[in-house]
């Protein structure tokens, strides 16, 4: 079973950045679709970034498209999914959750996968 882990989350000012990391564990090297998803308080919870890992091919929100990049490491057989977040803005605050499910690549890029497995989540915040 694949589990994950997030950290990197802090408070920054506007126009700063962060780097989320998501700790992949239980992965079998197969085709899976790694996303980061953010819910802030009293707002549903928002798709902000997928990628397959198979060829590595990333999709992106229009609302963070440009600032944000997503991007995975594999070494000693051990995964990890980044997030790269530049030029916050406040209303990019919000908790950030990674999620997998494994499927296929059309799955992915159309984003109608629903996730299997999920961190617990870390809090970004975006001051003025």
């Amino acid at each position: 079973q694949v589990r994950l882990a997030e950290s990197g989350g802090g408070s920054v000012e506007l126009g700063g950045s962060l780097r989320l990391s998501c700790e992949v564990s239980g992965w079998a090297y197969s085709s899976y679709c790694m996303g980061w998803f953010r819910q802030a308080p009293g707002k549903e919870r928002e798709a902000v970034a997928r990628l397959f890992t198979g060829p590595g091919t990333t999709y992106y929100s229009d609302n963070v498209k440009g600032r944000f990049t997503i991007s995975q490491e594999d070494a000693h057989g051990k995964m990890t999914l980044y997030l790269q977040m530049n030029n916050l803005k406040p209303e990019d605050t919000a908790m950030y959750f990674c999620a997998a499910r494994l499927t296929t690549k059309a799955s992915c890029a159309s984003g109608s996968y629903s996730p299997e497995n999920w961190g617990r989540g870390t809090q970004v915040t975006v001051s003025s």
